[in-house]
């Protein structure tokens, strides 16, 4: 017996579809971690980031600056104002005279030996151009604290002018080296030849000084030590292959020494001339020894436009030499204003090129509008249709055709 079989349900009919185009499928989006999962960042500018050299010459900046205004303010605790206002009252005409021409001759013979060091550098620098940017960086030495801000603009400038930062900055350096080592040798032979009480002071005090340098000499070298002999060796190289091509080489040599005796017999002029001023009568054999401890002072980077370690320093050479510490002060002090005076034209060479810039950008944005202008009166001019001041031309004016009677 067979199993009855089921009845099938009817077939639904289907309706007629129309064609539509496929969906094309979604691109599957891209799995994003959470905002807690992304590692952060630091900005650069951030306090976590690079600002750690930028803080620390800014604090070494801010320290030499202290340093200089307290040595300063002890100064005139101690020692008072009377020298010091006194020498001030004295200066007069022909002492600011003095003090410009003084300027004049030692810095034209500073930019000539700037010169020199670039020609030996292979960078080209004409005179009046150094003589200019000379003059503007004893000025800004002068007057912002530090006493290297002017230096170093010098540098960065001609560097960029020159297409080579470093090699412009290598010859500011050199130069700079070769005026310090010029009154390093004089200075050594003056202490150790000319009669002074100075001279026993710094015989007493030169083991411990000598200790101190030899101290700071080997942590120096520690610190390096860090470099790969091969790095030492080629930077050593590179460093002393400049130095002989811009300082000792044959056609630099002679200049070079030359005008850096000059720069440093107008330094000592000069602090003679402030020792008149200041009331000081003693011969010149006794004031040299005194100038350069002076000018050796000035060269340590702890003050305030130059002031600072050299009223000390003077101060204290006077005091030893029995000249009266006061008497220093006053004469360091004069020496001081003397220098800020022989400077003074570069104030008017900062002025006279920030006027020249924004006459040059004024300039520029004229040309750039009479172009523009030019350009949109030239296409004005283009849609106009073609006409003729001929009188007689072969072209129709007006729709008219050419006739006599519309000639």
């Amino acid at each position: 017996m067979s199993a009855p079989t089921l009845p099938t349900a009817p077939a639904v009919p289907t309706l007629p579809t129309t064609p539509t185009t496929p969906a094309v499928p979604a691109a599957p989006a891209a799995p994003t971690a959470p905002a807690r999962d992304l590692p952060t960042q630091p900005r650069p500018n951030t306090i976590v980031g690079a600002p750690a050299p930028r803080r620390r010459r800014a604090l070494r900046a801010h320290l030499g600056t202290l340093a200089g205004t307290a040595v300063l303010a002890v100064l005139l605790w101690r020692l008072g104002t009377g020298a010091l206002l006194d020498g001030l009252r004295r200066i007069d005409g022909p002492t600011v005279l003095a003090a410009l021409g003084i300027g004049l001759v030692t810095t034209v013979f500073s930019a000539w030996r700037w010169a020199l060091v670039a020609r030996g550098l292979r960078i080209r620098l004409p005179l009046a151009t150094a003589v200019a940017d000379y003059y503007r960086a004893l000025f800004l030495n002068a007057a912002l604290p530090g006493g290297v801000v002017g230096d170093v603009h010098r540098a960065v400038r001609h560097g960029r002018s020159a297409g080579d930062l470093g090699r412009g900055v290598r010859t500011v350096v050199l130069e700079r080296a070769a005026g310090q080592l010029a009154l390093t040798g004089v200075g050594v032979a003056v202490l150790l030849t000319m009669p002074s009480p100075v001279l026993a002071e710094a015989r007493r005090i030169a083991p411990p000084a000598a200790l101190a340098l030899i101290g700071a000499l080997a942590v120096t070298l520690a610190l390096r030590m860090n470099r790969t002999p091969v790095r030492r060796a080629r930077a050593l190289r590179a460093a002393l292959g400049e130095a002989r091509a811009g300082l000792l080489s044959r056609h630099n040599l002679p200049g070079v020494a030359l005008s850096s005796v000059v720069v440093l017999a107008g330094h000592l002029t000069m602090f003679v001339l402030a020792a008149r001023v200041a009331g000081s009568a003693a011969s010149v054999a006794a004031l040299t020894p005194l100038a350069v401890l002076a000018l050796l002072a000035m060269g340590l980077p702890l003050n305030v436009g130059g002031w600072g370690p050299r009223e000390g320093v003077t101060a204290w050479a006077f005091g030893a030499a029995g000249l009266g510490a006061d008497t220093g002060l006053g004469v360091a002090v004069v020496y001081g204003v003397l220098s800020l005076v022989a400077s003074l034209p570069g104030a008017v060479v900062l002025v006279a090129r920030r006027h020249a810039v924004r006459y040059a950008g004024a300039a520029s944005d004229t040309a750039t509008v009479s172009a523009a202008s030019s350009a949109k009166q030239s296409a004005k001019e283009s849609a106009r249709p073609a006409s003729s001041s001929f009188p007689f031309s072969a072209d129709p004016s007006e729709g008219r055709p050419m006739t006599p009677e519309a000639v």
